[in-house]
């Protein structure tokens, strides 16, 4: 198998120093995964994806759709509190995923990756520039800019787990992002463990010493309070 590993650049760890998630953090997130997706163009991309029920070409799709759905909820001047920015939705096939975002299937996986690039600049870009005490509805807390941020990233870091699974490729994020990502949004996950494989695990992807894989997970998108912090 082809591995790839993810080193830390300017990017990954501006934020390093402190537990912010920041604009750079998602396009380097977005970076890496293209980076290493790239390596395996040739591959059959109609194979599971890791144990998710989706193929590696709708996972992308999924992929790219959330990061462009969590840019357009930020999007509109006064962002809504309490439902999603009314897109309409649709399955390309049954138990496919439900997306607004499609790729050409004829521009092969270069163009799936490119839409997920286009996906992940929109959120950079949204994220670089919406004022920070905006808010914007999703199902697991109202938050603001720097949660759809690691939102954005969680769902970057796993799928592309998923994919590089399905495609026989092994590859490991930058654990300074990975902790940034976790103390935003799973405030009661272990601080004590490696950050990649915790995070792994929060998702239900894998099993940590002593703590076994969950079943039912979800993170916290709200941003956090001093108490909480």
């Amino acid at each position: 198998m082809a591995e790839t590993q993810d080193s830390p650049d300017s990017r990954g760890t501006q934020g390093a120093q402190g537990t912010t998630v920041t604009a750079d953090d998602v396009d380097h997130a977005v970076r890496s995964a293209v980076s290493a997706l790239r390596g395996a163009q040739d591959a059959d991309w109609g194979v599971g994806a890791g144990s998710l029920e989706w193929d590696c070409w709708e996972t992308v799709e999924h992929l790219a759709d959330d990061l462009f759905s969590y840019a357009a909820q930020l999007g509109p001047e006064n962002p809504p509190l309490d439902t999603h920015v009314p897109f309409v939705w649709s399955r390309r096939k049954p138990g496919g995923p439900a997306n607004v975002i499609f790729a050409d299937r004829e521009a092969g996986p270069a163009g799936l990756l490119q839409v997920l690039e286009a996906s992940g600049a929109l959120l950079t870009a949204i994220v670089r520039t919406k004022e920070p005490t905006a808010r914007s509805h999703h199902i697991f807390g109202a938050a603001d800019p720097e949660g759809f941020a690691a939102m954005g990233i969680l769902e970057t870091l796993v799928h592309t787990h998923d994919v590089t699974e399905g495609l026989g490729i092994e590859w490991t994020p930058d654990p300074g992002l990975c902790d940034r990502v976790l103390r935003r949004l799973f405030p009661d996950a272990p601080t004590d463990t490696e950050r990649w494989p915790t995070l792994l695990w929060a998702t239900g992807r894998a099993e940590l010493p002593d703590r076994p894989r969950l079943t039912k997970w979800r993170w916290y998108g709200a941003p956090r309070t001093p108490e909480s912090a």
